[in-house]
């Protein structure tokens, strides 16, 4: 029988997963986390390798031996906190502490904080933001699916277009006051397949049209699994009932469900 001791430390011996015998869960009040869940993504991170594969593709523009993370824990922190929900890096500072976010930062330095707010805040807005760095970016997605999709190949993949508005706040760069959604944001435009994976997006100021720049998010993922053999299905609203849509759709031989415009 298992006694629970809900004010005071824990006097049962602590709970060890399989996947990681140094990851130890006990009950202590000063040392607690509310994202205990993310080691499962970090054990799913490690066993597809998605890190690993995203760093040979980022270029780290730090120049000195003053480089206390890697480019791979700033990465996971980056990537691992909007898992958790937390939107920015306004979170950092207290997230570095975290005995959750250590771990999965780097497992070789649980007793090493993560990197502060300060620090995620020019990875994000000067590393990252780099034009290379930004190309790779928007390759990553499929190449994280590419790399699932090695274990299972999937025979058939149903893709879906659509856009959406992702609302602004002060002076952001290409915001724009967007009369059908009621509010000042970015129109981004987005292609998911049917498992819910993002297969490509992109950042479109808060005005475009929701099928602009359409070519540049749906033709490098045809290709990618025209490559793979693999046969396309795609759907759209009618945003996206153009004829050179149609056209390319049509000589790739995938078909298509497209909402006709009502005229």
């Amino acid at each position: 029988m298992i006694v629970g001791y809900a004010t005071g430390e824990a006097r049962q011996p602590p709970l060890r997963p399989n996947f990681d015998r140094r990851i130890k869960l006990e009950f202590h009040g000063a040392r607690i986390t509310s994202d205990g869940g993310l080691l499962a993504y970090r054990e799913l991170d490690d066993a597809l390798g998605l890190t690993d594969v995203a760093i040979t593709q980022l270029l780290d523009g730090r120049r000195g031996k003053n480089t206390r993370h890697q480019l791979g824990g700033l990465l996971r922190q980056s990537v691992f906190g909007r898992l958790a929900g937390y939107e920015d890096v306004n979170d950092a500072g207290r997230l570095a502490r975290d005995p959750a976010m250590r771990a999965i930062v780097d497992r070789a330095g649980f007793d090493r904080a993560a990197a502060s707010s300060s620090q995620m805040g020019r990875f994000e807005t000067e590393w990252l933001a780099t034009d290379v760095n930004l190309e790779a970016l928007t390759d990553l997605s499929g190449t994280w699916i590419d790399r699932v999709h090695e274990r299972k190949q999937p025979r058939t993949i149903m893709l879906d277009m659509d856009s959406s508005e992702s609302p602004t706040h002060g002076e952001q760069e290409g915001a724009v006051w967007n009369g059908h959604f009621g509010c000042t944001c970015y129109h981004p435009v987005f292609l998911f397949n049917h498992f819910g994976d993002l297969e490509r997006c992109l950042l479109r100021p808060g005005n475009a049209h929701c099928a602009e720049d359409w070519r540049l998010v749906l033709e490098p993922v045809v290709a990618r699994y025209r490559a793979r053999g693999t046969a396309l299905y795609f759907r759209a609203d009618a945003a996206f009932a153009k004829p050179e849509i149609y056209e390319l759709l049509e000589a790739e031989g995938i078909r298509y469900a497209i909402r006709r415009c009502n005229t």
